[in-house]
């Protein structure tokens, strides 16, 4: 089911989704490309007809590298977002799929600093922590990822708050 020309990212994360989803199997990555061996943030995102179907990351690195990043938010993605129930089987051919790398996060002080388009932004109160990915469909302002961020960690607009940007290079 793998198709030609994707992107190495995009397709290790095709491949992580249909070896766990249809054998139960986690794909050991083989050949790393040069940002596969590095170590970063990945999110995972996967659409069907259009629709977000699952989307998990991780905002520092968690694993030895970018490759098994993939494979373990590729996995979650589809089978542990709470927003969805697991991907199914007779999913699997209608799924898209979209990498994001991300740069390490940036302490900012202002939100004059921040471009919905440009950058990712992470909003942080205590243990709370919020992050919403740069250009996304449908969030056209600085001010609505903040909203977005704050409402996805659980930080009333009552409270202080942290902001970092980062950016990604986008793989789809």
């Amino acid at each position: 089911m793998i198709e030609g020309g994707l992107h190495p990212v995009v397709k290790l994360a095709r491949e992580a989704v249909e070896s766990y989803v249809g054998k139960g199997e986690i794909t050991e990555p083989r050949e790393l490309t040069p940002e596969m061996r590095e170590r970063a943030g990945v999110f995972v995102s996967l659409h069907k007809h259009g629709e977000l179907r699952g989307c998990i990351g991780t905002f520092e690195p968690m694993t030895e590298n970018v490759a098994k990043e993939i494979v373990a938010n590729a996995i979650s993605s589809s089978t542990r977002d709470p927003r969805f129930p697991p991907v199914a089987v007779s999913e699997l051919e209608d799924l898209e799929y979209s990498v994001d790398i991300l740069t390490e996060p940036d302490p900012i002080t202002d939100i004059s600093q921040l471009d919905h388009r440009k950058y990712g932004v992470i909003v942080e109160s205590g243990l709370k922590r919020g992050l919403l990915l740069p250009d996304l469909e449908g969030v056209d302002s600085v001010e609505e990822q903040i909203t977005i961020c704050r409402l996805k960690a659980g930080i009333s607009v009552s409270e202080s708050v942290r902001l970092y940007r980062f950016q990604v290079a986008r793989f789809k």
